[in-house]
């Protein structure tokens, strides 16, 4: 050996960290499993100094592909190569430095259920509820604060924590499942670490941790399998755009373009309409995806491929960890267009049969299609994004309720709505939603009339796509006094010892409380059979004198829904609807019951009518 080469080794080995001081402080994924799609895997050691040690392996079926070092010393991702035989097993990724072997850390790779990558997601056939976890039900009141955290329990403040959590809602399944659920979307359970306002779970500060206040990785793992025992599905809310301020990357960033604008606040535009104009400059594209929702969210740079694959594999492992239905996708476009392709192609490699339903707030339909798998773009785009949230469609059918009926008002912005249904490459696999944890309530957005309410019910669980219902919808929860969403993600009544009220039993509901539940019970439970509702196809007719008509035509079952705005009851004009009810002779009303010979269906004033239809 030469001088300069001994000199060299000598170097770098005293400036090499202590050896007997390697702790790995995170290893994430914690575990990962064999006979997955994708053939590659990526780990993140976190320790001390770890990137100064060399990496080896040896694991029949596993090759170190390589092992990157970024700018902070104390992070290590590793890249491995998984055959497709490989055998689940502990994997002995030797640190060393020289002859000496500081650490062996045995990575789990354990087995996978048979059926895992065939799983079915959320579809049509189901019925969604979305719950806040903080409001819903205290099932543990041991953990409504815990030590470390810093925002303790405080169930009189509209932004405090109120205590609800996982083991409320595994105690209510039964109710769920009794109201005609058949899927349940809850708002983020990850660890949100904030010193106040966490209760809503936007600001993950661990990507790999439930919030202890709402349990723990096992509880989340209970909830779905004993969901899946009742015929309920499980849909994690994932949010890729950002994490919280007090997230454990913030102390120690693993490179200085992990966040965007170089973790200085930069406020988004919220213009997403610049990623489509033709005109906009790089600028406003840039401030719109790039910014910053507030300060305590730190926008994350999806650009970065190993953060990129960081969360790929986050959402992969909660989906294989929990046997998972589905994913909804936090404020979608806002993050990098490009990882957005790559993120849901790689879960639909993975999962051909899960749902995801993507958050794109706007009343543009076309902007809404632009990130639908099929849908036909301007420039090429590539998405593979089953499903998104019809914002056009839920404000249609407010302004269509309340809104005096006029050549452009009314019922009309109903018909106009779903009549732009040609921009979206698969129409019949949005989710369509009453309102959401973001909005003001449906029944106060309806002026908190029970008649419109049951109107706007009927649609929901009978247009096409998927719907999807927040938790109290049933029993008319509303937000009179301000739209604060403190108060439209009020406590569920009877979800904490001492409630006057009880929703789950029905003890002191007002009279229109009870009958809503009930109303909405028989409809949802029926809904359940409903074929024509499942894959039939979609057919409406124009608005005329007050009453707006579809039909849900299939080769088994068959519907007509009326809307009927009017005063008093309407004898339908179903003669311009000949082409949709060739053949048939009588009509049941689905939930009253009363048939009816054609053409002789007499709507009730103010009021929706399901019409099965018989030859």
């Amino acid at each position: 050996m030469s001088m300069t080469r001994w000199l060299t080794g000598f170097c770098l080995l005293i400036s090499l960290p202590v050896l007997a001081d390697l702790q790995l402080k995170r290893v994430e994924p914690a575990n990962w499993w064999v006979g997955m799609h994708s053939s590659q895997l990526q780990i993140m050691l976190y320790g001390e100094q770890v990137s100064g040690y060399q990496v080896n392996l040896d694991y029949p079926g596993v090759k170190l592909v390589k092992a990157e070092r970024v700018g902070s010393p104390n992070y290590l991702f590793l890249t491995l190569n998984l055959a497709k035989d490989v055998k689940p097993g502990l994997i002995p990724i030797k640190l060393s430095q020289g002859e000496h072997v500081a650490l062996v850390y045995d990575y789990p790779l354990l087995a996978r259920d048979n059926a895992s990558a065939e799983r079915q997601g959320f579809s049509n056939k189901d019925s969604i509820y979305l719950i806040t976890p903080d409001r819903f039900a205290n099932g543990d009141l041991s953990n409504d604060s815990v030590p470390g955290l810093e925002d303790k329990l405080n169930r009189a403040a509209l932004g405090g924590r109120h205590g609800g959590d996982l083991q409320g809602i595994i105690n209510h399944l039964d109710y769920i499942q009794a109201m005609g659920f058949t899927q349940i979307w809850l708002n983020p359970v990850l660890e949100n670490a904030m010193s106040s306002y966490s209760y809503h779970g936007y600001a993950a500060t661990d990507f790999y941790r439930v919030d202890p206040r709402y349990g723990s990785n096992a509880l989340y793992q209970q909830l779905a399998q004993q969901a899946k025992a009742r015929g309920i599905g499980v849909i994690i809310d994932v949010v890729l755009n950002h994490i919280g301020s007090q997230h454990w990357w913030m102390s120690d960033l693993p490179s200085a373009d992990w966040l965007n604008f170089a973790g200085q606040f930069v406020p988004t535009t919220h213009r997403r309409e610049a990623l489509h104009d033709p005109y906009a400059t790089e600028w406003d594209k840039r401030h719109f995806s790039d910014g910053w929702f507030v300060e305590t969210m730190p926008d994350l740079n999806q650009r970065n491929p190993l953060l990129a694959t960081y969360l790929i594999q986050n959402s992969i492992w909660w989906v294989e960890y929990a046997g998972l239905s589905g994913i909804r996708i936090d404020t979608y476009s806002y993050s990098d267009p490009d990882f957005l392709s790559q993120y849901t192609a790689r879960l639909v490699a993975e999962y051909p049969n899960l749902n995801m339903v993507g958050e794109e707030w706007t009343l543009n339909p076309s902007i809404v299609a632009y990130w639908q798998r099929g849908t036909k773009r301007h420039d090429g785009y590539q998405s593979a994004l089953p499903s998104l949230f019809d914002f056009p469609l839920q404000a249609a059918v407010v302004g269509g309720l309340t809104n005096q009926e006029n050549w452009n008002s009314g019922l009309r912005e109903i018909y106009l709505s779903l009549a732009n249904d040609y921009l979206y490459g698969h129409p019949q696999d949005l989710v369509v939603m009453p309102d959401n944890h973001d909005m003001s309530r449906i029944f106060t957005q309806l002026r908190e009339d029970p008649q419109l309410w049951r109107m706007a019910m009927v649609l929901f669980a009978t247009v096409r796509g998927t719907p999807q219902f927040f938790y109290g919808t049933e029993i008319l929860l509303a937000n009179p006094n301000s739209d604060d969403h403190g108060e439209i993600r009020a406590d569920f009544p009877g979800g904490w010892p001492g409630d006057k009220q009880n929703a789950f039993t029905g003890n002191n509901l007002s009279t229109d409380a009870s009958s809503a539940q009930a109303y909405m019970r028989k409809l949802l439970n029926w809904r359940k059979t409903a074929q024509a509702v499942h894959n039939g196809r979609f057919v409406h007719y124009a608005p005329l004198d007050g009453s707006y008509s579809y039909f849900r035509l299939s080769e088994e079952h068959n519907l007509l829904v009326v809307l009927n705005k009017n005063d008093q009851a309407i004898k339908l004009d179903l003669a311009r609807m000949q082409e949709s009810l060739k053949g048939f002779t009588s009509a049941k009303e689905v939930l009253s019951g009363q048939t009816a010979a054609l053409p002789d269906i007499l709507v009730p004033a103010r009021s929706a009518g399901i019409y099965e239809l018989y030859k």
